[in-house]
Formats: structure tokens, C-alpha cells, sequence
């Protein structure tokens, strides 16, 4: 299994997610900020990173499989890796239910053949659960098309819930105090991360 899950971004070293990528493609999962206002300057800028550190990197949109997730599998096989990005957990976590893209990618995680990297929202759904996240991200937001329903259970890749922007100079910060807060009361193990720093898992 492997698993590259962030902070912020490819952190302080973003060639190690290459190292674990290798010559194969990587589709970008999105779908955190589809209820952001740049939405497509941000897919650029977050592809150009990619390519920068020699990654095959392109955006595979879940939206596209809401009404037929028998699709997914077939396109999903081109890839190796995925890279997932920040914005809004439970939003992310939806649209991973609701394309079929959760059951798909924990079978191939746990069985090698995909790698998992993602930041802040990407590195949140990878834990078994969500609980204490809505203290920094609003659980009601919906985007057009995508299942109301709250979902809290995450992908469970990964034992620890994760607790990003960890007193560092980022917007959330603040916010992330409650989160982490939230897990020492609730007894829950946690990790936390600065930006720049990640997680890697290599097994």
C-alpha cells in the first residue's frame, strides 16, 4: 500500500510522491473545490505542479460518473496513481460515494495498484472517519446534483484521523485548534500537519 497524504500542496517534498508515482499516470480528483469560484485556475495550477516533478498528471472529473458509476472502473484502470485535492471533506467524500470512486480506489489501494496522495481534504477522507472535520468545514454545503446526505465514514486507509494547516500560516489554522481539540476529548488518534509536511506510507 501506498500512500502519500499532505498538509498542503506536495509539501516540502513533492519528489517523494514522484518516487512513489513512478512512470505512471495520475488522475486528479477535484471534486473537493467543486463549489470553488476558480475552480479551473486552480486545476491548472495544481496539474502544473505535478507536471513540474515529471508526473503524466490529468483531471478525472467524479461528477461525470454520478449517473453511471459501471464507467468508473473501466477509466480509473489507465491510472496508477490518484492525487486528491483540498477544499471541502464532506463535498470530497460525496462525490467519492456517489461515482463508485471509494470502493474502487480502497480495493486497488490495499491491493497495490493504485497510489493514493492527496492534501488537506485528500489526506482527510483517506482516515477511518470525518468526525471533528466539521469544525473547519461546513458539512452542508452541496453542490448542484451531488446526494445531500452527510457521510462520515472515511476511506479507512490510513489509522489516524489527520489534523492539516496545523499552526501554520494558513486561513484554517485557527479553526484546525478545535479540530484537534476535538480529538483529544473524543479520545481519537490523531496526527497532526504542518503545511509542508507529509505522511508516507510504503508497504
Amino acid at each position: 500500500m501506498k500512500l502519500f497524504l499532505s498538509s498542503y500542496h506536495l509539501g516540502h517534498n513533492p519528489q517523494k510522491f514522484a518516487d512513489l508515482c513512478g512512470d505512471t499516470k495520475v488522475a486528479v480528483i477535484m471534486n473537493a473545490a467543486d463549489l470553488s469560484g476558480d475552480y479551473q485556475s486552480y486545476t491548472d495550477t495544481v496539474i502544473a505542479s505535478l507536471k513540474n516533478i515529471g508526473l503524466d498528471a490529468y483531471e478525472l472529473d467524479l461528477r461525470k460518473y454520478f449517473d453511471d458509476k459501471s464507467m468508473l472502473q473501466n477509466d480509473l484502470a489507465e491510472y496508477g496513481a490518484v492525487w486528491v485535492v483540498g477544499g471541502n471533506s464532506f463535498v470530497l467524500l460525496r462525490a467519492m460515494q456517489q461515482s463508485g470512486f471509494a470502493k474502487i480506489a480502497k480495493h486497488r489501494v490495499k491491493h497495490d495498484t493504485l497510489v493514493y496522495g492527496g492534501f488537506s481534504a485528500g489526506a482527510i477522507v483517506a482516515t477511518p472517519t470525518l468526525k471533528g472535520i466539521e469544525l473547519v468545514d461546513i458539512p452542508g454545503q452541496v453542490p448542484p446534483k451531488y446526494d445531500p446526505e452527510i457521510i462520515w465514514e472515511g476511506l479507512n486507509l490510513y489509522d489516524y484521523s489527520i489534523a492539516p494547516h496545523y499552526r501554520s500560516d494558513h486561513h484554517e489554522s485557527d479553526a484546525v485548534e478545535d479540530v484537534v481539540a476535538y480529538f483529544k476529548e473524543h479520545k481519537m488518534p490523531y496526527k497532526p500537519l504542518r503545511d509542508g509536511e507529509i505522511i508516507i506510507v510504503n508497504t
